[in-house]
């Protein structure tokens, strides 16, 4: 396959137009359905491009390699560059004229909304099966990467303060060495925005061989992560590509996580109250 020089950086639409006698039947579809959608796909999964152009996954990886980006995620930032005015790359409800006062107010309510969507598409029964599932695991790991790294470390923070041991990993080489030596007794929580994180899901991939159960929690429910999930919990946060680590997506995945923490703690109230004052008194002496 032979790629387009990149050093001259054309731009999207210019490196389709050079690349389109090259492309094979697929590819093609997948162009047309960019092209039919171009605004929309910046939201997209690569699953569900391939779903809706009527192709695969690995049809999409190869028309970006083609059209001389690194990936899907990269072609999606050039894209966005050329689809979306500058103002609205930086959030999409904000004006360009837009005062600090009113820019707080649309990032509070973006936020809010982000939340109040997230109730709506975080299905209870998956919330149930995952709290049972967590209660009754030999070892609880979060894998996450960038601003799901933080989250994952939030995680094992608040399990370890009712005295739940768990590992967060947010290096790639840790989380795949760690998820090969799991057992079915365990369980790993991988957190994705975009559930396409190619580290994430080796490691998630190694933890399913091993026989762990596999929770995830994203934004996408047609997702790579999804499909290798035994559990799903769902977050809602529309942003711009350029706004993926936004704090309204990290707001919604925290709030899964508090959900959890708390559902396990009311399960066995009275053990993880004595848990919570223990670990509470350890760090007091340092505070002033």
């Amino acid at each position: 396959m032979q790629e387009l020089n990149v050093n001259t950086k054309p731009g999207f639409f210019t490196r389709i137009e050079a690349s389109l006698p090259k492309l094979r039947g697929a590819e093609k579809k997948v162009v047309n359905f960019i092209e039919k959608n171009h605004e929309e796909i910046i939201h997209l999964s690569i699953t569900e491009v391939a779903e809706r152009s009527q192709t695969s996954e690995s049809s999409v990886v190869r028309l970006c390699k083609r059209l001389g980006y690194k990936g899907f995620q990269d072609m999606k930032i050039h894209l966005a560059k050329e689809v979306i005015s500058p103002e609205k790359q930086i959030h999409e409800v904000i004006e360009k004229n837009d005062d600090v006062i009113t820019i707080k107010k649309k990032v509070f309510q973006s936020n809010i909304q982000a939340l109040y969507d997230s109730l709506e598409v975080c299905n209870d029964s998956q919330l149930e099966h995952a709290v049972n599932a967590i209660s009754k695991a030999n070892r609880i790991e979060f894998y996450g990467t960038g601003g799901s790294g933080v989250v994952a470390s939030d995680a094992q923070h608040k399990l370890l303060k009712l005295g739940i041991k768990t590992f967060a990993y947010s290096d790639a080489v840790l989380q795949w060495m760690s998820a090969s030596v799991l057992t079915e007794k365990d369980v790993v929580i991988g957190i994705s925005h975009t559930g396409s994180n190619t580290d994430v899901l080796h490691a998630m991939r190694l933890a399913k061989e091993a026989g762990a159960t596999l929770i995830c929690i994203t934004n996408s429910s047609k997702s790579p992560i999804t499909q290798i999930s035994d559990i799903i919990l769902q977050t809602s946060s529309k942003e711009t590509l350029f706004r993926t680590d936004a704090i309204s997506s990290r707001i919604a995945q925290l709030t899964i996580i508090d959900i959890l923490v708390a559902a396990l703690a009311n399960n066995n109230y009275e053990y993880y109250y004595q848990q919570l004052q223990k670990t509470r008194k350890s760090t007091i002496e340092k505070k002033l």
